[in-house]
């Protein structure tokens, strides 16, 4: 990565803070530059998550909880808020598991994040992601697959998502950002393997929407098994509640802001002591345990 474009970045993320009063605590690279097998000509993906001062969380109000910037200068950036985050971690979410894997980190709050990686095996679920990466592999094959002429880069689209279907079904655990990795373990045929690393060498030296014939040992390999994966019979996550979740959630607002709800006064003071939820009183001067200590 050039020294230019990583400063661009990173004064696009520090322009966010301060225009949105906010904390970025993880921010990644995402898509084909994070996968491993971006072009010349490939655009910076950036995905972060943030958090916004305490006080914001507290409304009935739905709020907007993603931040995005208009695509510029090949750099597409855009975040979602720390409560987003969480309730997609619940459901599993490719997407978000994938920036937590990210091999390009541009920023971390490594305490923060650390307490959501802690839960990422409780909520994963193999079926919704092979949901997930199913649907992805087969729309891609039917829409990109079926020429005799093939844009190199859509190989990839419909390679990827397939590799990480067979990665769920072996049972190896959440699946790795990586394209590398899944190829590594989840392709013992020599002669495919070579044929895909080719490919992907041919991809990187190339044009985003560069193209060439048809090559048989792959098409074939992803007919072969396009069909005859299913995520039915996959488990679920071993955890759905949502407490550990919860936990994490305050314990990086408190991280982050500080233990107080309402930010203190020139007498050191909070503006208040107490605030209701529910018949129940919190002692915002210190939440070391907010859910503990709420009393009737």
């Amino acid at each position: 990565m050039e020294e230019k474009t990583l400063i661009q970045i990173n004064e696009e993320l520090d322009s966010i803070e301060k225009a949105e009063n906010a904390t970025i605590v993880y921010a990644c690279e995402s898509g084909s530059r994070a996968w491993g097998f971006e072009s010349e000509d490939s655009d910076y993906d950036v995905r972060f998550i943030y958090v916004r001062k305490t006080p914001w969380y507290l409304s009935v109000r739905k709020k907007r909880d993603v931040i995005e910037r208009p695509i510029s200068d090949e750099l597409d950036i855009s975040g979602w808020d720390l409560s987003k985050a969480l309730y997609l971690l619940k459901r599993s979410n490719p997407p978000l598991l994938e920036w937590l894997q990210s091999p390009i980190i541009y920023r971390e709050n490594a305490s923060a994040v650390s307490k959501i990686r802690a839960v990422m095996p409780e909520y994963y679920s193999p079926r919704a992601c092979m949901y997930h990466y199913l649907h992805m592999a087969r729309s891609n094959f039917r829409e990109y697959m079926k020429g005799d002429v093939v844009w190199t880069k859509k190989y990839f689209y419909v390679l990827r998502p397939l590799l990480a279907c067979i990665w769920i079904e072996s049972g190896y655990g959440i699946v790795p950002t990586e394209f590398g990795k899944l190829v590594e373990r989840t392709i013992e045929n020599r002669e495919l393997k070579r044929a895909i690393e080719k490919l992907l060498a041919r991809k990187m030296a190339g044009k985003e929407r560069d193209s060439g014939v048809r090559i048989p040992i792959v098409s074939d390999f992803l007919e072969k098994h396009i069909e005859g994966l299913s995520a039915e019979n996959e488990p679920t996550a071993r955890n759905v509640g949502y407490e550990q979740l919860d936990r994490a959630f305050i314990e990086i607002l408190k991280e982050i802001n500080g233990p107080s709800i309402f930010a203190p006064v020139d007498d050191g003071e909070p503006k208040e002591k107490k605030i209701g939820f529910f018949g129940c009183e919190i002692d915002t001067t210190s939440l070391d345990d907010p859910i503990d200590g709420m009393k009737e």
